[in-house]
């Protein structure tokens, strides 16, 4: 069985170090590059392709609101369904734009941070993103949340999609992410991420509070890289997963 591991990536702007992208690139097969909104600039999105470029990761457009201040974790009250799938095609663009000169391509798009939380729950958010991706190119890869709108806008629109799962976040009797604001939303330790991981790829299924389940097909597992346990928590969900006898692959290969 293949399956991947993906981080969002990209995410220092200017001066503004965030992440450890160098160590992260040698463990996953896919990355989430920000897009100038909530992180991330021209400078870094080059670096950060050429590195994935060089190390044979998959690379993926991550947009988000337009956020720096917050790094795109605020809910971005009034913009309108048009303007955010203009937001996502213009930093979905930027991306392929950079990747372009440096002889790389973009296979993916993964919304980021609260335009993500957004998305798996409002149908229409949800298309917005998706009908942003399918203009500027129909074989992107729409990265969605088992059960949830981001996978219903997929099927509507006819992208591929990749399921993805988080190691690091608990989830929501809905099938989305425990705010982190709240107790127990982000795992730390890394041989629980990787025991849960592996539970939901066993049952094949996100389990959820309460001991719920949410049936679907698990492509990628994201680690966050901006998590100070990041490489650590990697490190680990890898050597657990091979241990277990899966490949670890970059999802455009596979879905």
């Amino acid at each position: 069985m293949q399956v991947d591991l993906n981080s969002d990536l990209g995410e220092s702007w200017g001066t503004y170090e965030l992440g450890a992208d160098a160590e992260m690139l040698g463990i996953v097969s896919s990355a989430n590059v920000a897009c100038g909104f909530h992180a991330g600039d021209p400078n870094v999105m080059r670096e950060t392709v050429i590195r994935a470029r060089d190390g044979g990761v998959g690379i993926g457009a991550h947009p988000g609101y337009l956020d720096l201040w917050g790094f795109g974790r605020r809910r971005i009250q009034g913009d309108s369904l048009h303007d955010l799938e203009k937001m996502a095609a213009y930093q979905i663009g930027a991306l392929m734009g950079l990747a372009a000169l440096e002889g790389a391509k973009v296979t993916h798009v993964k919304s980021h941070g609260a335009l993500g939380n957004v998305a798996a729950e409002d149908d229409e958010v949800a298309l917005a993103i998706a009908r942003a991706a399918k203009a500027v190119e129909p074989e992107l890869i729409y990265v969605v949340m088992p059960g949830m709108a981001t996978e219903r806008a997929g099927e509507k629109v006819g992208l591929r999609m990749a399921r993805e799962i988080y190691a690091d976040r608990a989830y929501q009797a809905n099938g989305n992410l425990v705010p982190r604001s709240q107790p127990g939303a982000t795992i730390h330790d890394a041989e629980e991420a990787a025991a849960n991981v592996l539970r939901m790829i066993e049952a094949g299924a996100v389990l959820t509070e309460g001991g719920g389940r949410i049936e679907g097909r698990i492509d990628t597992i994201c680690v966050h890289g901006d998590n100070p346990a990041a490489v650590a928590m990697a490190k680990t969900l890898r050597a657990r997963l091979e241990s277990a006898g899966l490949s670890i692959t970059p999802f455009h290969s596979f879905v």
